[in-house]
């Protein structure tokens, strides 16, 4: 099927000429427009919807590439060079051949357009752009595409509507009331950049519409005008797609892009185009719109400056990325900085590369310190689009607040017209301070306790740290008391939380009467910390008794009449005593009565001998 998709354009032409050959002249009302039967069979392209244009109107010829059974890597799609449209025609005794291809052929008409890669079994959307002819006739024409890609070629077709009319058909009145179905840069301030930085910025793009739109692709508007692209074009595609964008959601178009060398300070609007559909399988929409940036680079009125014979090309050595070794640096400790230089110029090298590293100052005092003082580096060069990686190790002040502290990169370099360059970048360091608490003494009343009572306990909870503890709470745990949990709250540097509490005696004690609290707090980004623990002593008794017990009562007859009872005079100690204690009271008191008998019955008997 394919060879013979690409064998026609040479079977009608060869047709065409056997026509004039036999003397039997093709004329110019014998050309049929209409729909070719072989856009059916297509293997790759596809469309639900005819594209529409008007004679002498530019118009977009927007349909889909599906990869049916094997990857399309670095896939290139074009309107084809062909002679399907040219018909041979008599005017008098001599015979001519017309051209009935329905757009105007220019220098751009046949150019490819890169669409990147498409896996088994994927779909993208494309979409091409030709000006129509100012005479072409009114039917449809079916336009054979060129496929090619890595390892394999096609050519498809895709059926398309001319209208001579300069109406507005009703499925473009249709397409206007719709209106912009995206809204751009939605709640984001303008980015900026300063030259020769890389900047870096998304973009938000907001579906305001109640549809949700799918196959969705963000193009970013080009220009080789610096006056009118700050940025440098690096790389072939700057497309971001998305396969679904529900209603309400913004999704953000990330970039990083090199500011230009001739750039001038100033805003510029960059130009985006988003195509979408509304289902699967529908028309290819198309919006447009604009979304500024800022950039910081030369003034317009230095052109008008004097001549500076140093004033040469130069290269542009850039930090394409950096990170630190740990990722997060903790004032007091060492760390690594690691940067990522790159030579952002295409054509001019860099040479006798020097780099400085100077650390911010707070109070005149460096934020980042080395052991040597200094933190230089040299590297011999780096070529157009080269990059190299340079380390240094720094120890950040253990006083600093928490926040961002600047490294500032200096570069000297040169270039083949340009000596001794001297750019400089600043990179930022995040530094974070640990949290430090203490806690003054627990005040614990009373210390014993018995099942079923309460004991308060109060402290305090400073926070000598630079940070603030947040949602700071303290839980109790004890074999011997009911579980606690006491919520107090943030606490800046410098002040102090206050706990005050009551544990509930549950049991008595076991063990040496220890119960453990700990305390429990959060950083700034919501992150539990490990907690403090820390301990006080409680005891618990035995519930008291409240009811007498008969059975401890002494007989009377052993007690001498004119004394209270033993019992009576002793009894707060027995019952404060417990269990334990009254029997071994019980046990002394038995003792004393039975010797006081005894006693008394030996004085008797020895009155009887006497008598």
């Amino acid at each position: 099927m394919k060879a013979w998709k690409k064998a026609k354009a040479l079977l009608m032409l060869a047709a065409a000429f056997m026509a004039a050959a036999g003397g039997i002249p093709s004329m110019a009302s014998d050309f049929k427009t209409g729909y070719n039967t072989n856009a059916s069979d297509n293997d790759h392209i596809f469309t639900t919807k005819s594209p529409k244009g008007n004679i002498g109107k530019s118009m977009s010829i927007s349909f889909r590439v599906r990869a049916t059974d094997e990857d399309m890597d670095n896939l290139k799609v074009s309107l084809l060079e062909t002679t399907e449209f040219q018909q041979i025609e008599s005017k008098g005794e001599s015979d001519y051949t017309v051209d009935y291809y329905p757009f105007e052929i220019m220098e751009t008409t046949f150019v490819g357009k890169n669409v990147g890669n498409i896996k088994a079994g994927n779909v993208k959307s494309v979409s091409l752009s030709a000006r129509v002819r100012r005479d072409a006739a009114q039917g449809y024409y079916s336009i054979p595409i060129q496929l090619e890609w890595d390892g394999g070629y096609d050519v498809d077709y895709i059926n398309i509507w001319i209208s001579t009319s300069s109406t507005t058909s009703e499925d473009e009145e249709e397409d206007k009331k719709e209106g912009n179905y995206f809204v751009i840069g939605e709640n984001q301030s303008t980015p900026r950049g300063v030259y020769p930085n890389v900047i870096d910025f998304g973009v938000n793009f907001r579906n305001k519409r109640e549809t949700t739109a799918q196959d969705v692709t963000i193009s970013m508007g080009l220009s080789e005008d610096d006056a009118k692209f700050p940025f440098e074009i690096n790389d072939g595609n700057y497309d971001r797609t998305f396969e679904r964008v529900s209603p309400g959601e913004t999704v953000a178009a990330q970039y990083s892009m090199a500011i230009r060398e001739d750039s001038y300070t100033g805003y510029y609007p960059i130009k985006f185009t988003i195509t979408f559909r509304l289902s699967s399988e529908g028309d290819l929409h198309t919006e447009e719109g604009v979304f500024y940036v800022h950039v910081v680079s030369k003034d317009k009125e230095d052109d008008l400056g004097e001549f500076d014979a140093n004033d040469r090309v130069r290269a542009r050595v850039i930090v394409e990325g950096y990170h630190t070794v740990p990722e997060e640096v903790y004032a007091g400790n060492e760390f690594e900085l690691v940067l990522n230089m790159k030579n952002a110029s295409t054509t001019v090298p860099a040479s006798n590369i020097l780099f400085n590293l100077e650390s911010e100052k707070v109070s005149d005092s460096a934020v980042f310190t080395t052991e040597s003082g200094t933190a230089s580096m040299v590297v011999d060069s780096l070529a157009p689009g080269q990059t190299t990686e340079i380390r240094a190790k720094f120890t950040a002040k253990a006083g600093v607040d928490q926040r961002s502290y600047g490294i500032t990169v200096k570069e000297k370099y040169d270039s083949p017209e340009f000596k001794n360059a001297e750019e400089s970048i600043i990179v930022d360091i995040p530094v974070k301070q640990y949290a430090r608490l203490s806690t003054s003494n627990i005040d614990v009343m009373p210390d014993t306790m018995s099942v079923g009572s309460e004991s308060n306990v109060m402290f305090g909870i400073n926070n000598t740290g630079k940070v603030i503890l947040y949602n700071v709470n303290v839980t109790f745990e004890g074999d011997s008391i009911k579980p606690v949990d006491t919520y107090v709250g943030n606490i800046k540097p410098g002040e102090t939380g206050n706990v005050d509490t009551m544990l509930t005696g549950i049991a008595p004690t076991m063990d040496d009467g220890t119960i453990r609290l700990q305390i429990h707090y959060e950083d700034e980004n919501g992150q539990a910390a490990e907690p403090v623990e820390k301990e006080l002593n409680l005891m618990v008794t035995e519930e008291m008794e409240t009811e007498f017990d008969p059975s401890l009562t002494m007989d009377p007859e052993l007690m001498e009449p004119e004394k209270p009872s033993f019992f009576e005079a002793y009894k707060m100690w027995i019952l404060m005593g417990g269990a334990a204690a009254a029997g071994a009271v019980g046990f002394v008191t038995v003792r004393h009565i039975r010797k006081k008998r005894r006693v008394a019955k030996e004085k008797e008997d020895i009155e009887d001998e006497i008598s």
